[in-house]
């Protein structure tokens, strides 16, 4: 079905998109959508990281940051938010 797709074709569907969202919408949508793609990246990136165990465990002394930040592109800290970390409350 969409396997023929040709050059005209692709070309009606840009046209048919810029005409229903605009043409001053589209590079909005696009820089949206490319802070969605990197944050959705780093996210998996930690998650996978959260499930592997440290190559060196800390040292007893020693007490893991209480917050990581995680930005959206470098430079850009008006998206970024802090995640807390796990901590344990048993150490005092």
């Amino acid at each position: 079905m969409f396997g023929r797709l040709g050059a005209p074709e692709i070309i009606l569907i840009l046209i048919v998109v810029v005409l229903l969202f605009g043409a001053k919408k589209l590079p909005d949508m696009a820089r949206s959508l490319g802070k969605s793609a990197r944050i959705l990246k780093s996210e998996a990136k930690a998650m996978k990281s959260d499930g592997q165990a440290p190559a060196d465990p800390p040292t007893p002394g020693e007490q893991p940051p209480a917050q990581r930040t995680i930005q959206s592109a470098p430079g850009d800290v008006g998206s970024a938010r802090p995640v807390a970390e796990p901590t344990d409350t048993n150490k005092r």
